[in-house]
């Protein structure tokens, strides 16, 4: 923690550390002292539910209600109700990456099982109120103009509430390592195992066509591989079991080697609000193949290779033509480092996020005046 920066805790129950009810129950009982909103954290998470976001914002509002000595709050996407009732008092800022309806729709389209369904519809219940907070927040930053656009139509926001600030990057550590060479037909990605939204499958189908006629090919995946999940299954019954290695509890240094052996990145996501993945891969001077979709091409700029998302022949294509012209994309991807280090570097960011923090907090004293 910074000097000077002080972490104030409101804990909630944390039930979902465990998924066994006499756990979760003896949790419960547990909390000294009790309140209402604690009881309703246990039953909404006993129905299938998520109310963290709910019950934090509840818990936030009566911290704020008796401590109201800030000079601004900055709510990172819980868009509960006790939001509103906090930018009444102080001057108020919410961050949206982008609206979880993306995270819904494509959890839904992964699969036609009614129980299944059922689980997400649950899951997502916290929607609802979001929906509901979200055009009542008067000040929203956003990191892309796609979130931008998905936040005023999903949310019914009003855009000229939502200031867009890209996410910053350490260009300092997510660097390119000259002295590293490049294996030939390594590839690498980052995406969460069994989550639709990061488009994994295309990525691994992919790879399995290019196997036939690249002997030595193989894919890095910066995350956590589950066992017996969807992934895990899919690598099986495409037999690349040998050819797919996940990496896991890398650092940011850690991470920049990695995409300093391999000759080619691919983000195959669906939809990224903000896409991390893309402007790190630009950053350490990897050749980048993308999904043409939501943020992604507003990121990249000219720097990238831009593919429809879920087609797995022009994957295929796209990773066979950089292959055999590397030099010609490896010019491309260097150009690409100087778009991240011009952009995305944390001293530019800083500076729009002051300008808007404290437009906020005059918009608020002038309201009150």
């Amino acid at each position: 923690m910074p000097e000077g920066v002080n972490l104030i805790k409101l804990p909630g129950l944390d039930l979902f550390q465990t998924f066994s009810f006499k756990e979760r129950l003896s949790i419960f009982l547990n909390k000294k002292p009790k309140k209402l909103i604690d009881l309703y954290e246990f039953l909404a998470t006993l129905c299938g539910s998520f109310p963290e976001m709910r019950t934090f914002g509840h818990r936030a509002e009566q911290w704020l209600l008796d401590n109201n000595n800030y000079d601004i709050v900055i709510d990172n996407q819980s868009i509960s109700f006790g939001m509103l009732d906090i930018q009444k008092i102080v001057p108020f800022i919410e961050i949206i990456h982008h609206p979880i309806t993306k995270d819904y729709k494509h959890e839904l389209q992964a699969s036609n099982k009614i129980l299944y369904r059922l689980s997400r519809y649950r899951w997502y219940s916290f929607l609802g109120m979001q929906k509901k907070v979200a055009p009542q927040i008067k000040r929203i930053i956003t990191p892309s103009k796609n979130s931008q656009k998905d936040i005023s139509i999903d949310f019914k926001c009003n855009p000229s509430n939502i200031s867009v600030i890209n996410n910053g990057l350490d260009i300092d550590k997510f660097i390119p390592y000259k002295n590293i060479e490049r294996l030939p037909h390594r590839l690498i990605t980052t995406a969460s195992a069994d989550v639709p939204l990061k488009g994994l499958d295309y990525t691994l189908r992919a790879i399995s066509k290019l196997k036939r006629d690249y002997v030595n090919i193989d894919l890095i995946i910066i995350g956590k591989l589950k066992d017996d999940g969807h992934t895990s299954r899919l690598i099986k019954s495409l037999q690349i079991e040998d050819i797919v290695h996940f990496k896991t509890n890398l650092t940011k240094e850690d991470i920049a080697m990695e995409y300093a052996k391999s000759s080619i990145a691919i983000v195959s996501s669906l939809y990224e609000g903000f896409g991390y993945p893309v402007i790190e891969a630009m950053s350490c001077g990897v050749p980048l193949i993308a999904a043409n979709t939501s943020s992604i091409p507003e990121l990249v700029g000219d720097f990238a290779s831009l593919v429809p998302p879920k087609d797995v022949s022009a994957l295929v294509n796209s990773i066979e033509q950089i292959t055999n012209n590397y030099e010609q994309y490896e010019k491309v991807a260097e150009e690409g480092r100087e778009h991240i280090i011009n952009n995305f570097n944390w001293t530019k960011i800083t500076n729009e996020y002051e300008k808007v923090i404290y437009q906020t907090i005059e918009d608020f004293k002038n309201a009150n005046v």
